[in-house]
């Protein structure tokens, strides 16, 4: 493999220049090319609005060979934007083929693109790109050139371009793919599903776009699941850190630090046995009981005194054993000799057996010591909460677990509980309640954020007010290719939000989109699951990627979904796309674990989730494997409790 494209970004502007946190597109011109490993980023560095500032970087670094150079900011109609003008004297070719790409990726999305003024050119071996300054502008600019970089760096350079150019000779090959929905055997063939489609921009058309010029296809690439889980991962950084009591709800609560023991177990000499506290030098024998010791508190307890010799004490289990006596003897090893009148006292005992020192005694700290380790950093708390408890731990530094609301859109749905009737196209909202349950289930606090209309003003006002409570946002709805499809722009054009991917390849589920909407330079930016209106798809999507991010988010150091083994029960035709099927998952008759179809696997079809406790990870069907066989073994995720047959 080659090596990587060296790249040095410019930020062209007098305001970040002064304050660095101003600088918007120049952080995420170093996101986009990093997330790619063909790419590495050498410099990165901000400018004033000055033609020699400008023009000494960009010869310095053009002269010790970074492969390109990109511009941001300066470039169009203001008395201040001269990046045009500081890059075209160093130029030894222009590029205008690249510069029309940039110029026509903006005027298919907004007429004011004419207002801007980039020049592209060669200044020996290194590429210079000039882009707007702003990060929406900026980001859409740069994702068009990607398709074609590599090739013109390669050309550039000098490298061997052989095997691009033999691969563009090639006629396109058609990629018929036949989808099963429902049952449906439904045929189609989209060449805009094909990795590097022109088609996928990564961005959404203009919200105000009329219905008649819009696209006829996803601007955004159909990604594999597991590159969709890597992205999620990037993004679910771990939370800050908060005290916590130890109470009946720190269970599920993940250790930011080691805790230690702050006292002894036991606190006391205890007795293991309810019995005779003894000197073993004494010997069996016939003895006088000289005191009693309970397991209990209170100031009227009469502390044991200090046991004499040729004595006993009775002793309870738990109770104190007094200062002398070395060993205790169970009760079932002793015979009473003598009583008290009235019977209800003991006085003398016969110790049948000998002893040997330490005998039934739980010495101070022998369960555990003062400064013992009694939870790790990164373990989260179940059954240890006795433990913590028992040692005086009263509060604990955790990682703060991820507060999640769940909003549904649509103007077709309405709230199940305030609906007595449905009228013809209405539908009652079973998402939000699923999603909410689920997260509670999962051990983080939910919050309920209702429905919103398909309109863009209530949209984007219900996610500024949602951005403001939540870390994490699940929106169900508004993200395939509708008429009201509108999450996808919204969240890129009003909440300045990164769509990160916006298809999965996978069923159910394809329309499913995460995104993170920035909090400025120091807070965390909020995360968004735009999941799909289909109630299965939301569900499983959630199980999917929702799940382990919250959980990486709370802290755990194991965060993604268990796979095991299971066995299925029924012949399963397989899917052109990797499919998760919902079963019940079950402990059979030889002690493994069984499954069983839910039946019809619509992602509509709510009864398909009944009773499911599983999702069956299945391949994509291929011409040599179109089906799994009864009693094929299968990976499945887990999303239950395993049924009992």
């Amino acid at each position: 493999m080659a090596a990587p494209y060296t790249i040095g970004i410019i930020t062209v502007s007098d305001t970040a220049a002064q304050d660095n946190t101003h600088d918007k597109s120049g952080p995420l011109l170093k996101e986009l090319f990093e997330s790619d490993a063909k790419y590495a980023v050498q410099e990165h560095a901000i400018v004033p609005d000055q033609a020699e500032d400008i023009a000494s970087l960009v010869t310095k670094w053009s002269d010790v060979g970074i492969n390109a150079i990109i511009l941001t900011g300066g470039t169009g109609f203001s008395e201040r934007d001269i990046t045009p003008e500081a890059i075209k004297p160093l130029l030894t070719k222009e590029t205008t083929g690249i510069t029309q790409l940039l110029l026509s990726t903006s005027l298919a999305i907004t007429p004011f693109a004419a207002l801007s003024r980039p020049i592209t050119g060669i200044r020996n071996k290194t590429l210079i790109i000039t882009l707007p300054g702003s990060p929406k502008a900026c980001k859409e600019n740069m994702e068009a050139v990607f398709k074609v970089l590599p090739h013109a760096l390669d050309l550039i350079l000098g490298r061997s371009v052989k095997k691009m150019h033999n691969k563009m000779q090639q006629p396109e090959q058609k990629m018929a793919t036949t989808i099963q929905s429902g049952g449906s055997g439904h045929v189609c063939t989209h060449h805009h599903d094909q990795e590097g489609h022109p088609s996928q921009t990564g961005l959404s058309a203009s919200l105000d776009t009329p219905v008649s010029r819009r696209a006829r296809s996803s601007p955004y690439p159909l990604i594999p699941v597991e590159k969709a889980h890597k992205i999620v991962a990037q993004y679910s950084n771990t939370l800050n850190v908060v005290s916590v009591p130890v109470s009946q709800f720190l269970p599920g609560y993940v250790l930011a630090e080691d805790v230690v023991s702050l006292e002894p177990v036991p606190g006391y000499r205890a007795s293991i046995v309810d019995g005779y506290a003894i000197h073993v030098e004494d010997g069996p024998g016939v003895y006088e009981i000289e005191s009693i010791s309970l397991a209990q508190t209170g100031s009227d307890q009469e502390q044991p005194k200090v046991l004499s010799r040729g004595k006993i004490a009775r002793v309870a289990t738990g109770g104190m054993v007094p200062d002398g006596a070395n060993a205790v003897i169970m009760v079932e090893d002793t015979r009473l000799v003598k009583s008290s009148p009235s019977g209800e006292e003991e006085l003398q005992v016969e110790i049948l057996v000998g002893a040997r020192p330490g005998d039934n005694i739980r010495e101070i700290g022998s369960d555990c010591a003062v400064g013992q380790i009694v939870g790790h950093k990164g373990q989260r708390i179940g059954a240890e909460l006795g433990v913590l408890a028992s040692v005086g731990v009263r509060h604990v530094k955790v990682f703060r677990k991820p507060r999640v609301g769940v909003l549904s859109s649509g103007n077709e749905v309405l709230d199940h509980i305030h609906t007595d009737q449905l009228k013809p196209g209405q539908i009652r909202d079973t998402n939000r309640i699923t999603l909410l349950a689920a997260i509670q289930a999962a051990g983080f606090e939910a919050v309920d954020l209702g429905i919103v209309d398909d309109n863009v003003d209530d949209i984007v006002e219900r996610l500024e007010e949602a951005t403001a409570k939540v870390d994490v946002l699940l929106t169900t709805g508004g993200v395939s290719m509708g008429e009201a499809d509108f999450m996808k722009p919204i969240l890129e054009q009003k909440m300045d939000a990164t769509v990160h991917f916006g298809r999965v390849m996978m069923k159910p589920g394809k329309p499913t989109t995460f995104a993170t909407i920035p909090q400025g330079p120091k807070r965390p930016p909020k995360l968004v699951f735009a999941l799909p209106g289909n109630p299965v798809s939301a569900t499983v999507a959630f199980h999917l990627f929702v799940l382990p991010a919250l959980r990486r988010m709370a802290g755990w150091v194991k965060p993604e979904n268990v796979l095991v083994p299971v066995q299925i029960q029924d012949t399963i035709q397989l899917d052109p796309r990797p499919e998760f099927h919902r079963v019940q998952v079950s402990i059979g008759a030889q002690g493994n674990m069984v499954a069983e179809s839910t039946g019809k696997q619509q992602s509509s079809r709510m009864l398909s989730m009944v009773e499911a406790n599983g999702l069956l990870q299945l391949p994509m069907k291929t011409p040599e494997l179109s089906q799994l066989a009864k009693g094929t073994t299968v990976p499945c995720i887990l999303i239950g409790t395993l049924i009992n047959h």
